[in-house]
């Protein structure tokens, strides 16, 4: 892991491990958590010292501000352990840069680079039996901050509380989803915080998803909001478009989250020499790419589900399968992208990172 000014953890381990009593075979996305968790309060204007105690609920009064004005961001994240017993996480600054970009768009106080990096690496160390090697195997990790300050005056708090829990993971989907592409709803606008991983950003995509999902769909690509004319993101996923041999994703704006992964796969797409366009793109050239059987592939990119593909879309009421290719772009990034994670190939970009 980076080099990060040594910084006091009060540590308390748990008395009794929970590990034995998991199935680490089969797993369902984010309801397992390991023994430990980081926490470190905002108080009286700093950062107080952070803490690593056993994984529990939290105490908070009826009235903290994250229960009536949503102050709460979030990151996601993975470590990885190859097959020698290493520990990896994957491009780790730029987490940390984007929960503080996140956190400065809803008026939270940045977080010290130091506290981070030294707290999730202790972490990490005290909670290693619960990563386990294997392709597809990791710890998903979910550093966060919510206003913590009882009061229901609505105006920013002045107390907060950063944490980091982890849960072994598998994979987020399985199989191929099908998305139905909004017409009446929209994930963000401009001038507004879509490009932050806020909690209220995901409350919002909850009920079109409902609604997609009585239809048949698992999630919903979502469109601009002036318009509905321009596709911006899939689900919790920033999404990808292959028109015959050309990789096709929208542009990050203040409405599409700046992606990890999606930024990554466009490294590696630019590198390997395929044909990459990062530009707008109208929900007529995709359906028309559909009936013209030019359209060979949609698929997901997020750190959950690394690449997810998709196999159909909806559209106006028309329905719209995409062949499944042997040799897709999909598995050929996603392998190479879990290569990297994994410790199984050169990491040319440097994105790979110790604990």
């Amino acid at each position: 892991m980076r080099n990060a000014v040594p910084q006091e953890i009060k540590i308390t381990k748990t008395t009794t491990s929970k590990i034995t009593k998991v199935d680490f075979k089969n797993l369902n996305f984010g309801k397992v958590f390991t023994d430990h968790m980081f926490v470190c309060d905002y108080v009286n204007g700093s950062w107080q010292t952070p803490k690593i105690i056993p994984y529990g609920p939290l105490t908070l009064d009826p009235s903290a501000r994250v229960f009536h004005y949503g102050q709460a961001v979030f990151e996601g994240m993975k470590a990885y352990k190859d097959d020698r017993g290493d520990t990896f996480l994957f491009r780790p600054d730029e987490n940390f840069i984007r929960i503080n970009k996140s956190a400065e768009r809803l008026a939270i106080p940045e977080f010290p680079e130091e506290y981070f990096f030294n707290g999730l690496n202790t972490l990490l160390t005290l909670d290693n039996e619960w990563i386990k090697p294997g392709f597809g195997n990791s710890l998903y990790i979910r550093p966060f901050v919510i206003a913590t300050q009882p009061s229901v005056s609505a105006s920013e708090a002045d107390e907060y509380r950063f944490m980091i829990i982890c849960s072994p993971a598998q994979s987020y989907y399985s199989g191929d989803v099908s998305v139905l592409v909004a017409e009446k709803f929209s994930r963000s606008a401009n001038g507004g915080f879509g490009y932050a991983k806020a909690a209220g950003n995901y409350a919002g995509q909850f009920y079109p998803t409902k609604l997609a999902k009585e239809q048949g769909y698992q999630q919903v690509i979502w469109t601009d909001s002036n318009t509905h004319q321009y596709i911006e993101e899939a689900g919790t996923m920033n999404v990808f478009f292959r028109i015959n041999d050309t990789l096709i994703t929208a542009p990050t704006s203040d409405r599409i989250l700046d992606g990890i992964t999606r930024k990554s796969l466009i490294a590696l797409a630019e590198k390997q020499g395929y044909n990459i366009d990062v530009r707008p793109i109208k929900v007529s050239e995709i359906v028309d790419a559909a009936k013209n059987g030019s359209l060979k592939e949609i698929f997901g990119a997020g750190t959950a589900a690394v690449v997810s593909p998709v196999k159909a879309f909806g559209y106006q009421g028309a329905h719209y399968e995409i062949e499944n290719l042997e040799n897709s772009y999909a598995s050929h990034f996603k392998k190479a992208l879990m290569d990297i994670q994994y410790n199984k190939a050169e990491d040319s970009f440097g994105w790979r990172v110790k604990v």
